[in-house]
């Protein structure tokens, strides 16, 4: 796949050729943590408030008593310990949706840790639904199917460096001390970071976000 390089003011004119499409489009963005996913999500967002909507995979993290149950709550983020079928299920219902029937989201917490059901109401009046989230291109277990169901997937490249300094403030900010910040984003989101980029050739695009 020959892939395009983007900067933000040609996301958003790319975004506009969507929205011209007469079918809904479903558009993913993918990165590793600390990239800027969500920021680019939402400024694409408000850019068409009223045809678009977000759909996080990152509400479909299992709850933490199931990692717990599970033995990997000390690996919570990896793909492992999401419902990768529950969001798969997800995309195929948005695809099919139709008339005014409205299909509800589960959305991520930060401030509790834990993800809410039925959370986010998708209507179906949004021509443009925007997947955000890490593991859209990945090939194995319960993810495989979901590259097949967006019509469009865009990887979002930032400075590593930079990278890790936003997860490690972003991790003290949710109540970590800097070390163990510091220890979390070595030991837990550098590992799936590089699982990540090992898919970035399923990407359309790539994003440049400096």
């Amino acid at each position: 796949m020959a892939q395009q390089d983007l900067n933000l003011a040609q996301c958003l004119q790319r975004m506009q050729a969507l929205l011209a499409r007469d079918t809904r489009t479903l558009l993913g963005i993918i990165g590793p943590p600390g990239a800027g996913k969500s920021t680019l999500a939402q400024q694409l967002h408000q850019l068409a408030p009223e045809q678009s909507q977000i759909v996080p995979m990152d509400g479909f993290h299992l709850a933490n008593v199931e990692l717990q149950r599970l033995g990997r709550a000390g690996r919570k983020g990896a793909p492992d310990t999401f419902d990768s079928d529950g969001y798969v299920s997800l995309l195929q219902r948005l695809r099919q949706q139709h008339g005014e029937h409205i299909v509800y989201a589960p959305d991520f917490r930060r401030e509790i840790e834990e993800p809410i059901a039925g959370a986010i109401p998708i209507f179906p009046r949004a021509k443009l639904l925007i997947a955000e989230g890490n593991y859209l291109t990945l090939e194995q277990g319960g993810w495989a199917p979901v590259a097949g169901l967006l019509d469009e997937i865009w990887y979002v490249q930032v400075d590593p460096d930079l990278r890790r300094e936003r997860l490690v403030a972003r991790h003290v900010r949710f109540g970590r001390s800097p070390q163990a910040a510091s220890d979390w984003v070595q030991g837990t989101d550098e590992p799936n970071a590089r699982l990540i980029e090992a898919s970035r050739h399923r990407a359309h695009c790539i994003v440049h976000l400096e």
